[in-house]
């Protein structure tokens, strides 16, 4: 059986309450009453009053007064009702809400610590929540509490750098602490008081100047995240190495496949294959025998413009191909040198 909501009944109410009073103000208005004591008569009829009458009523006004005080109390009773419902049922809501919040955060363990909920705050709860780790945002702007409600996410509404909010989001039960305010300042005191409450703890911090990495880091961050220089880092790899960015957006769909790959030791490169290399007509096998496992190549992109994702062994090279490896740095130059024209190099995107 459905079950309507306090709003509609509340709507219902205050409908049924405005059109009772037009009604009733258009009956006296037809028995020839002035607007303003029409509107009077309606008024003290529906709350009940008791005032006298106005005007001296005929047969038919009393008629259809004791009609009207029949729907006028009945809507009115009708309306406060789910006024008094809506009212009482949201409060209700919201306490067994929060009740039922505190109770899953009480169970967290292992779980994450994100401070802040702006723009990186937002994209780092939808991973998470993506990948179904657990987590905790603390926040305490208004509009961005309301925001995280209506996404269903746990959250505490209260000021990150007190110890107290911190001990509520189980910061000595988590495995991992995401500041990511825009303030330097405030996410180094938020640093220094979760890594006092949990030793522990993993802890990664945004910076948004260079000179707050050190003193991140000094107060017990262990990764230093700088939204703007991963950003700059991502346009100068758009312009250095169009070919690769393009493969591995459009093709290999992985947007944090390149930031990846730098945590780890690894790079991407890419080689155009001109009229004078050494590498037309060899396979791949052949190049990667040639180059010992230093790299993989893990695409080709043909000279018609198509390209070849995990390019088979047996694939032949030819003039005006692009062959896209990844590598551990450092390891790349010296076999290009080898096997390239110098010309045809473009190591870091640039031609050498």
């Amino acid at each position: 059986m459905k079950v309507e909501s306090p709003n509609k009944h509340l709507m219902i109410g205050l409908i049924l309450f405005l059109v009772t009073t037009v009604i009733g103000v258009a009956g006296y208005r037809i028995a020839g009453w002035p607007i303003l004591d029409s509107l009077y008569m309606v008024i003290i009829t529906i709350f009940g009053v008791g005032y006298g009458e106005v005007i001296e009523m005929t047969n038919s006004v009393r008629i259809f007064t004791m009609v009207f005080i029949v729907l006028g109390c009945t809507s009115l009773i009708y309306t406060v009702g789910a006024f008094i419902n809506w009212l009482t049922e949201g409060q209700l809501k919201q306490l067994l809400g929060r009740q039922r919040m505190e109770k899953e955060i009480n169970q967290l363990k292992n779980h994450t610590v994100i401070c802040g909920y702006g723009r990186v705050g937002r994209l780092l709860s939808t991973r998470l929540s993506a990948a179904g780790k657990p987590f905790i945002i603390i926040d305490s702007n208004a509009a961005e509490n309301e925001s995280i409600l209506d996404s269903g996410y746990l959250h505490i509404d209260g000021d990150a750098t007190e110890e107290t909010t911190l001990r509520k989001a189980g910061i000595e039960r988590a495995e991992v602490l995401a500041t990511v305010i825009p303030n330097d300042a405030v996410n180094v005191f938020i640093v220094l008081s979760c890594r006092a409450l949990n030793p522990k703890l993993h802890i990664i911090a945004r910076a948004n100047q260079v000179t707050s990495e050190a003193k991140l880091k000094q107060a017990g961050t262990d990764r230093v995240v700088m939204p703007a220089f991963i950003g700059a880092e991502r346009i100068a790899h758009l312009i250095l190495r169009p070919n690769a960015q393009q493969v591995l957006e459009e093709d290999l769909r992985s947007n944090a496949f390149l930031e990846g790959l730098n945590e780890i030791g690894l790079d991407i490169h890419e080689f155009f294959v001109d009229q004078d290399s050494p590498l037309i007509g060899k396979t791949l096998e052949a190049l990667e025998t040639r180059g010992k496992s230093a790299f993989i190549v893990i695409a080709v992109r043909r000279k018609a413009q198509s390209t070849v994702i995990k390019p088979p062994l047996n694939l032949t090279l030819s003039q005006g191909d692009t062959l896209i490896v990844m590598c551990h740095e450092g390891k790349i130059l010296d076999f290009a040198k080898d096997v390239q024209s110098p010309k045809a190099i473009r190591y870091r995107g640039a031609v050498g």
